[in-house]
């Protein structure tokens, strides 16, 4: 099963997040950098076919992204904190609308 470790300590805006995530779940040069963008990368992420990412789940598994210092990011940044949630849960939501498994799952540890 896929864990990546994620730290957000550098990300303060949208393109540092972008950036943060493309380099950890290696999302393909074509990337648009957007959270639509984010999301279709890591709904195909047990689909290596698709080129979206190189962290690829077997079957069954899902792949998690374990967060560092989340409580910092959403105070630092709390739309981006928000949109990185939102958007995780609709990664499930919409495979789960297409007929497949949920394939994401955030890790961390929300400490002030």
């Amino acid at each position: 099963m896929p864990i990546v470790r994620v730290s957000l300590d550098r990300v303060t805006d949208w393109d540092s997040f972008h950036t943060r995530f493309a380099e950890a779940l290696g999302f393909p040069d074509f990337y648009g950098r957007n959270m639509n963008a984010w999301v279709d990368c890591l709904t195909s992420a047990d689909h290596p076919e698709d080129g979206m990412t190189t962290v690829v789940a077997g079957e069954g598994d899902v792949v998690t992204l374990l967060l560092d210092g989340v409580a910092e990011f959403a105070s630092r940044c709390p739309e981006l904190y928000e949109a990185l949630i939102q958007n995780a849960a609709f990664v499930n939501w919409r495979r789960v609308k297409m007929g497949e498994r949920p394939i994401l799952a955030l890790a961390f540890h929300y400490d002030k």
